[in-house]
Order: structure tokens, then C-alpha cells, then sequence
């Protein structure tokens, strides 16, 4: 069946063609990216750290001895983590890395997988290749292989719980956050759509997890006390390189502290709106709150927190994904500018104009993530300005071209390609536009 698919043959339809001119890009952009980039490395060397600190744990030697004044990449995971890497110490260094990718290729590709199931998409889609080839042409993916850290992974374990929670299984959802928890809190504001929902259960296996793993690896540590009064003191300090968040940026730059905590709070302001508009009127359209919502929230912590790295932005796949959704914030062109400023690979330093040019290149994922987040606010905003205007809010607040307003004053019930519930009354299944092939 599968040598049957791999049969050249004639396009007859568009999604036909699309299909056979982008399979090729995306199967040649990941063995590409996994095979020669990564492999080939940089000079930022994620693993390294890493390594080292799996091997320091196994031989029963300090892991948190990195010196801070240094700009090199530090080994900032918690001692439940180091508990989870400690296997890669048994192989060659060069053996665990090529490993560790591999991992982490699987795992994105898994995230690919799971990202199409969850908006109904199948690998025969047109969809499927359009998915692969962007996101590995990324800059988080790429410089995710390329610098091999853990991001596939907890971009998988995300994939997990979003799925797991849409389907009520909450212990076992907790149970994919907790894994990602133990080694890095990135995705820690997801915690908040599980209490949005009243799906308690996930708290039990979320922190459960991470805990457990903590009190086995604290015996067999030297020094995991030194992760709690030392790293943990470190990743609470903003600094000012590879650092794109508001405060990094605001410190690099020289701006005062007044105006960064301005800025910080007036974007926090606008994402509370963001959130609470979400959760007034879309909270019973589960896919698209939870990714919507994940989203805004994810953003927020990478942009206003003390650390917010460009490939962090691997953990928006599931929001920018909602674009298929009818009524999808996302489905205008300063959104996918924003998109560009930080999911791009291109570099803007230029030899001509270097000043303007390192702006530039230092600026785009903050200003991107700021301007996603204005978009969400401003497009929840118009809608909710243009529904109390109209007198139709107890109906929600979607445009009248996605959900027309009945005039019996019902719920309108008419199939549309992705209905969103009305002010939280009416449950409603999303169904993303029909692209099969």
C-alpha cells in the first residue's frame, strides 16, 4: 500500500498538486535539518551542559557548579530532570548527541502527528505536508535540532496534554505536563486552562510527577540543594543576552526600569482582556479555547517573564494552528507578520546598514510576540465592541458571517465549518476547513 502511494503519477486535482510539490520539500527539509544542520552543530552548544551534568550525576560529583558570569549555555534543569537525562551518560558524547536529536526529531514529528489528529486532519491531507515543511523550516526547529535541546520533547508532551484534556482523561494529561515540568517550567501556564476548565484532576499528576521524580533523585545528587539556592536564583534574574523578552531586551537596550515595567504592564493588561474574553465567550468551544488560550498565555510568558528564548515559540504550533478555524484570531496579516518575526530563520544583520540591521535582528521576536498578542487583543475586542453595539451578546460574540443570529432568538444551530458556542451556553464540536486531498 505504501510503494502504491510512492507511485509517480499525474495531479488531477489542486490539493493533488500541492500534495506532490510539497511532500518532496518537507521529506528533504527534515532528514536536511536532522542529518547535516544538526548534525554539523553550532557554535551554541546546548548538549554540552547537559552531558556533562548527566555524567557528573552518575558519578556521584557536583552538577550545578556552572560559573553565571559566563554567556555560554548553563545546565539550568532541575534535579528531577537531571534524573531523567542521566541515561545518555552511558554513551559517547558525540553518541548521546546524535541520540539526543533523534530523540528529538521523533518527538516533533510526533507533535506533526498529533497537531493534524487534533484538528482532524489526516497524513493524506494537504495539510500534512504543509504542516511538515513549516515547521521544520523554522527557527525553532531548526536551532532546536541544531543547538539539541529538549524543546521537541516538551513540544510533545504539550501535544499530549492538550489532547488528553480535551477528551477529560485529566490524570493522564497531568501526567504529560508533569514529565515536562520536571525538567523545565515552560509549559507551567498551561496549568491555568486546566483550572479554567475545573479539571482539578490534572494538579494531582502534574505536580505529583515532578515532586516524585525530585525526592527519588535528591538522595542519589550531590548537591540538588544547590539547584534551590543557587540555579533557581540565577533564573529569576533577567539577563541581558539571548534574551528576548521585554525586560532582557529593555536591559540590553539601557531603557529604565519605570519604562520596562510600564510596558510589561500594559501588555499584561491587554492579555488579562485577551483571557478573560476567551473564557466569557469561548470556553465551551474547547478546541479553539484551549489552543487560543494556551497560546495568549505562552506568549505572555515568554515575552513578559525574565527569559523568553526564540525557540521557545515551538510551543504556538497548537495556537497557530487554529488559522483552519473559522473563527480563528489568526486569520488576518498582522498576525502572521508577527508569526514571521519570530519563527523565521532568516537573519537580518547586515554589512551595509549594522546598526539598523542588529536592531532588527534583536528586536523582531519581541516585537513579534508583542504584536501577536495586540492582534488577539484587538481582534476579541472588535468583536465584543461590535456584538454589545449590535445587541446580540447573549449570543457570543462572533461575527454574524460565521455565526448568524436567529431571529426566534434561539441559538442558531445552522452547520457551519466551525461553529463557536454562544456565551458559553451550547456546546459546540470545531471542524476545521475542509483542505482534503
Amino acid at each position: 500500500m505504501l510503494l502504491r502511494q510512492l507511485e509517480p503519477r499525474s495531479a488531477r486535482t489542486t490539493a493533488e498538486v500541492i500534495k506532490f510539490a510539497l511532500w518532496p520539500f518537507a521529506v528533504m527539509t527534515v532528514l536536511n535539518r536532522v542529518f547535516i544542520k544538526a548534525v554539523n552543530g553550532f557554535i551554541t552548544d546546548d548538549f554540552k551542559p547537559v552531558y556533562q551534568a548527566a555524567l557528573d550525576f552518575v558519578n556521584r560529583r557536583p552538577v550545578y557548579t556552572a560559573n553565571y558570569d559566563l554567556v555560554d549555555p548553563h545546565y539550568l534543569y532541575y534535579p528531577s530532570g537531571t534524573l531523567l537525562i542521566a541515561p545518555v551518560a552511558a554513551l559517547h558524547p558525540e553518541e548521546a548527541r546524535w541520540l539526543f536529536i533523534l530523540v528529538n526529531a521523533a518527538a516533533i514529528l510526533g507533535a506533526w502527528y498529533l497537531l493534524l489528529r487534533l484538528f482532524r486532519f489526516t497524513l493524506s491531507s494537504v495539510v500534512a505536508p504543509v504542516l511538515l515543511f513549516a515547521m521544520f523550516m523554522s527557527e525553532t526547529v531548526t536551532n532546536t535540532l541544531v543547538f539539541t535541546n529538549i524543546n521537541g520533547c516538551v513540544l510533545l508532551a504539550e501535544l499530549i496534554f492538550i489532547h488528553l484534556l480535551l477528551k477529560r482523561r485529566d490524570l493522564w494529561a497531568g501526567a504529560a505536563l508533569g514529565l515536562s515540568l520536571a525538567v523545565k517550567p515552560t509549559l507551567a501556564p498551561l496549568l491555568l486552562i486546566a483550572l479554567a476548565r475545573g479539571q482539578w484532576k490534572v494538579f494531582i499528576t502534574a505536580l505529583g510527577v515532578p515532586v516524585a521524580l525530585t525526592a527519588i533523585a535528591w538522595p542519589l545528587s550531590k548537591d540538588p540543594e544547590k539547584f534551590f539556592t543557587r540555579t533557581a536564583k540565577y533564573l529569576f534574574e533577567t539577563r541581558d543576552y539571548f534574551n528576548s523578552s521585554i525586560p532582557g531586551n529593555g536591559e540590553y537596550y539601557g531603557l529604565q526600569p519605570w519604562l520596562i515595567w510600564t510596558i510589561r504592564v500594559g501588555m499584561g493588561v491587554l492579555v488579562l482582556i485577551s483571557l478573560w474574553l476567551l473564557y466569557r465567550y469561548y470556553r465551551q468551544d474547547e478546541l479553539f479555547f484551549v489552543c487560543t488560550a494556551s497560546g495568549v498565555l505562552l506568549t505572555a510568558s515568554f515575552l513578559l517573564l525574565s527569559l523568553g528564548q526564540m525557540y521557545y515559540s515551538m510551543m504556538l504550533f497548537p495556537f497557530l494552528m487554529t488559522v483552519v478555524l473559522r473563527n480563528s484570531v489568526l486569520r488576518n496579516w498582522p498576525a502572521w507578520l508577527a508569526v514571521f518575526g519570530f519563527m523565521s530563520y532568516d537573519k537580518w544583520l547586515s554589512d551595509r546598514w549594522q546598526h539598523i540591521g542588529r536592531d532588527v535582528e534583536y528586536l523582531r521576536i519581541t516585537f513579534g510576540w508583542g504584536l501577536l498578542l495586540i492582534v488577539v487583543f484587538c481582534v476579541l475586542g472588535d468583536r465584543y465592541l461590535a456584538a454589545k453595539r449590535e445587541g446580540r451578546l447573549e449570543f457570543g460574540i462572533d461575527p454574524v458571517w460565521i455565526k448568524p443570529v436567529p431571529s426566534d432568538g434561539k441559538t442558531a444551530t445552522t452547520r457551519m465549518d466551525s461553529p463557536s458556542s454562544a456565551n458559553g451556553s451550547a456546546t459546540a464540536t470545531a471542524k476545521p476547513i475542509s483542505v482534503e486531498g
